[in-house]
């Protein structure tokens, strides 16, 4: 493991991983729609709620009828309403990540990540890429014909979701994280699809070492090939952060730079992410904050983000109002987890990283 961390550092970081995740997740579901709520609209929503600069959960809307429709889900993930975390598919791959390293070890096989789905995840909490890939293993077919088959959400954003775990139980090993990632992904992805959870993998890996979150950043790229559209556009945030651009003007620069993409496509969620790693500099507030005031799949992105800042500060780092709402509580719909406890999930984590160590 390289820079080895000790026991009390690395039992803090995947604590913060975990945790950062999930509230990450929480903040941005309520606005969980990227072609309704804009990086504008959310602003307004905020500013009407006097919550800028955004510091805590989602606030409730003000009226039932103020023109801002939050998703059905809002009521469980709003500030001052939380009682544990809500369900939702970027935590329960996370779990299901966590299973199938208990399961199987790092020398999983992506059929036996296609087997743990139709043993451990209901279909209907499947979604785009991880729907179409499901039902085709259903109908019997093998990787990586459930990535190719009728499928046109490969390069959608849900191979990225799924691979936090990878860069937990992989600390100071960012190639090693990306290369579990990829073999998780191939059964539902292709291309920048599948890039996606390298780099997230290997950005999760790379903070818990890393001297800056630019440094991990820098790291995962050289995963992934330099040449691809996920590269390029990562490197494009960053160069703009260079500049001393504002993180309004970068996002604005890199929305036009990637539209007709789609709010659920790798890329531009990337684009959002790196944003709100770059300019949060480290801070766990700041980072999630800015990440899902950028829009589009917001609850994906501050789960991401969440997970990258979480790991790079530690659990300690994390302000109480993110944490102590969610009860030490995980609401899942994989089977035997529904209720588990964030710290518990912590533990086999860390159980299986002082094994990959």
């Amino acid at each position: 493991m390289a820079l080895a961390r000790t026991q009390t550092d690395l039992t803090d970081r995947i604590l913060g991983g975990w945790q950062g995740r999930i509230a990450g997740n929480m903040l941005g579901k309520p606005v969980e729609q990227g072609e309704v709520w804009t990086r504008d609209r959310i602003d307004r929503y905020l500013r009407q709620a006097a919550a800028l600069p955004l510091t805590d959960y989602l606030p409730e809307p003000i009226t039932e009828h103020d023109g801002f429709e939050l998703r059905p889900e809002w009521r469980q993930c709003v500030r001052g309403r939380i009682h544990g975390s809500c369900r939702d598919d970027d935590v329960d791959y996370a779990i299901l990540g966590l299973d199938l390293l208990e399961t199987h070890g790092f020398g999983f096989s992506t059929e036996q990540v296609g087997d743990l789905w139709l043993l451990r995840l209901p279909y209907l909490q499947t979604f785009t890429a991880e729907r179409a890939a499901y039902r085709n293993l259903a109908n019997g077919l093998k990787p990586p014909l459930t990535a190719t088959y009728d499928n046109p959400y490969q390069e959608w954003i849900g191979a990225l979701i799924r691979a936090d775990i990878h860069g937990w139980t992989c600390p100071g090993l960012p190639r090693r994280a990306a290369s579990l990632a990829r073999r998780d992904a191939v059964l539902s992805h292709t291309g920048n699809g599948v890039y996606g959870a390298m780099w997230a993998a290997a950005l999760i890996a790379a903070a818990f070492t890393a001297p800056t979150v630019r440094h991990a950043i820098e790291e995962a790229l050289a995963v992934i090939p330099a040449s691809s559209r996920l590269a390029r556009t990562v490197r494009r945030v960053v160069s703009l952060h260079d500049t001393r651009m504002s993180w309004e003007d970068t996002l604005t620069t890199l929305t036009e730079e990637t539209a007709g993409m789609g709010w659920i496509h790798t890329v531009p969620n990337a684009a959002v992410l790196t944003a709100g790693l770059l300019y949060g500099d480290g801070d766990f507030t700041r980072t999630i904050a800015l990440t899902v005031r950028g829009g589009l799949d917001t609850d994906s992105n501050g789960a991401t983000a969440g997970s990258v800042a979480g790991v790079f500060g530690g659990a300690a780092a994390i302000p109480e109002q993110w944490t102590v709402p969610l009860e030490d509580t995980v609401r899942s719909a994989v089977f035997g987890f529904d209720g588990v406890r964030i710290s518990e999930l912590a533990e086999r984590t860390l159980r299986l990283a002082e094994h990959q160590g």
